[in-house]
């Protein structure tokens, strides 16, 4: 998934610079589109981890305090 994240983001820039360049309001909005999905999908895989580990750490310390 991260590869898709990397591919909208770079993808979304490279429309928004060529919208710029060509003066295509709509490919430079698309671009930006393109590339806040990008950010999003990051985001998101980004919270997912986060929350993984704070599970495995929550599990962890209730464990360790079943063991005393």
């Amino acid at each position: 998934m991260a590869q898709d994240d990397k591919f909208d983001k770079f993808a979304g820039k490279a429309k928004e610079t060529a919208g710029k360049f060509t003066d295509d309001k709509d490919l430079e909005a698309e671009g930006k589109v393109q590339g806040a999905e990008g950010k999003a999908k990051e985001f998101v895989d980004d919270v997912k981890a986060n929350a993984g580990a704070l599970k495995d750490r929550v599990e962890q310390e209730i464990n360790d305090r079943k063991g005393k």
